[in-house]
């Protein structure tokens, strides 16, 4: 199954590792170095340029890390996750 980020971004369900805050998670010290480090190291993709609301980390079958940095609020995304596990279970 495929998450819509916004913007003809999907990803796999199967790579979704976490979907935060951007606001609240950035707060801490350890968060800001994390996305730092994701940045610098190409790892970020931006989904949009406008204000972001929510990054969405994910892990893919080669253990590659990708940050996707998306104007879409962490409980949209958990709304649409949720429909689409619904789906597959129910």
């Amino acid at each position: 199954m495929y998450l819509h980020l916004g913007n003809d971004v999907l990803i796999n369900t199967k790579d979704l590792i976490g979907i935060f805050d951007i606001e609240n998670s950035s707060t801490s010290k350890i968060t800001k170095n994390y996305l730092n480090f994701a940045s610098k190291n190409g790892m970020v993709v931006n989904v949009s340029f406008e204000m972001p609301k929510s990054f969405v980390v994910c892990l893919d079958e080669d253990f590659n890390e990708r940050v996707y940095i998306t104007q879409i609020s962490c409980m949209t995304l958990k709304k649409r996750y949720d429909k689409l596990m619904k789906g597959i279970i129910g």
